[in-house]
């Protein structure tokens, strides 16, 4: 099995345990909204772009919500349990490009119950969340560290710097693999340690970070 179907599975049954009305770290969004969400970007390819492309959004949002109240919970999380269709692309790309999508949406719905903890991840997915930190941070904070003056430099526990963005006065982020991965995508319920200005590092928390 591998690291993306690994995630999968544990997050559908983290989805079942907590039923459909839980929260999730994904703003103004239940675990409901976010299997749809999931469900849509597997099985739908029109409403890719509106992913990634701020003025189609409206539309993939909207057969977000269609599915959402079209479709009961058990059905809903069936659909996400059973993967992207046989003959899509994604079925394809998933073992590797759905890794890091897996991931966060899992730690989404851990990190928005009371009394989450990180998990201890196995060497294979430590690795894999590991290797995709640069590019994806890269994406994810770019466009929003622009607006802050700062060099922003995540850096792993063992003193490894994994990536660094923008210029002006330093602030370093360090943690886990995993808890930095999940600070490029705008989460934070993180444990990580700011290191640099007070007031920078402040501007670093407020700013919008992710996709």
């Amino acid at each position: 099995m591998s690291v993306a179907q690994r995630e999968r599975a544990a997050l559908v049954e983290i989805l079942r345990a907590v039923g459909p009305d839980a929260p999730t770290l994904c703003e103004g969004w239940t675990t409901r909204d976010l299997t749809a969400h999931l469900v849509v970007r597997e099985r739908r390819p029109d409403a890719l772009p509106g992913l990634v492309f701020g003025p189609l959004a409206s539309y993939t949002a909207r057969l977000q919500n269609q599915l959402t109240t079209s479709t009961t919970w058990l059905d809903l999380v069936e659909m996400f349990a059973s993967g992207p269709p046989m003959l899509s692309l994604f079925k394809v790309l998933d073992p590797v490009a759905s890794i890091h999508e897996m991931f966060v949406h899992h730690e989404d719905v851990r990190r928005a119950q009371v009394g989450w903890e990180p998990r201890e991840l196995d060497a294979s997915t430590a690795g894999a969340v590991k290797r995709r930190i640069a590019m994806l941070s890269r994406v994810g904070m770019s466009k929003s560290m622009a607006a802050v003056p700062t060099r922003l430099t995540l850096r792993t526990a063992d003193g490894q710097t994994v990536v660094a963005v923008g210029s002006g006065s330093p602030v370093t982020v360090t943690g886990e693999p995993q808890e930095l991965l999940l600070f490029a995508f705008g989460r934070n319920a993180v444990r990580v340690e700011f290191g640099g200005d007070d007031d920078i590092v402040g501007a670093v928390r407020a700013a919008k970070r992710g996709f």
